[in-house]
């Protein structure tokens, strides 16, 4: 099973899309390694910069419907091939959503009010999410502030983040 959690990206936007993510020109590169250096390359966000905003980051929170637009697993791969092995957002695109779980990562979803709380709470500093799987629970700390919020996982879910993704899964059962 992959790590999750870390310190966290706030995206403050809803929408954002797969060639956002990893632009299409990138698409032809033959491994997971080669992607790293362009992740949210194209990500238009009011003072963002992908090379100074993403290093060292374990995990992200944004708005709705994240990973909108083409079904690429390039979109997961850069992700994790830099680290990120949790989404947060409101709602998903579904083929984004389902190759975040065929990686074995998680793309969790909370409501809107919770997201606007972690927005106005955490977004404007250092925040570290710690993830519990099997407690079913999102835990973020900034300094001597926290708050825990449920991680919702179907069975099915579980099973691949445990596996370490959908060939793993397979792997073992089949």
């Amino acid at each position: 099973m992959k790590l999750f959690g870390g310190l966290v990206l706030f995206l403050d936007r809803s929408d954002i899309n797969t060639d956002e993510i990893i632009p299409a020109k990138y698409l032809t590169e033959n491994s997971k390694e080669a992607l790293k250096p362009f992740m949210l390359e194209d990500l238009t966000l009011k003072g963002f910069d992908p090379q100074r905003d993403t290093a060292g980051k374990g995990a992200i929170v944004t708005r709705a419907n994240f990973g909108c637009g083409s079904s690429r697993e390039h979109a997961p791969w850069v992700f994790e091939v830099n680290g990120i092995h949790i989404v947060i957002a409101e709602s998903f695109a579904r083929i984004f959503r389902q190759n975040m779980y065929n990686c074995g990562m998680i793309a969790a979803e909370l409501p809107r009010a919770s997201l606007e709380a972690l927005f106005r709470e955490f977004a404007g500093a250092e925040t570290m999410l710690s993830v519990d799987v099997a407690a079913g629970t999102l835990t973020f700390t900034a300094g001597e502030h926290e708050k825990t919020y449920p991680l919702l996982l179907t069975d099915f879910e579980r099973a691949l983040v445990e596996a370490g993704g959908w060939v793993e899964y397979a792997a073992a059962r089949y």
